[in-house]
């Protein structure tokens, strides 16, 4: 599975199993380290993934009029 086709979930879920397996301490060294790349590229991707969905974020916000208008999430604002 490429890195495109992992879902976020997927790419969380293998990220504790590989956090799990370095804090075992079991893991020779070469592949602790292998396990570590591997852990440092998911948690990027679970980042970038969680930054492109914070921008497609909206916010309803009441216009005034008794409806509703769409804007931009601003999480600042919380």
């Amino acid at each position: 599975m490429s890195a495109k086709e992992l879902t976020f979930e997927k790419a969380l879920e293998k990220l504790e199993g590989i956090v799990q397996e370095l804090e075992s301490g079991d893991l020779p060294l070469e592949k602790a380290l292998k396990k570590f790349e591997e852990g440092v590229h998911l948690s990027k991707l679970c980042s970038g993934k969680l930054d492109e969905t914070e921008k497609k974020i909206a916010v309803l916000l009441e216009d005034g009029e008794g409806g509703f208008a769409e804007a931009p999430f601003d999480a600042a604002d919380e």
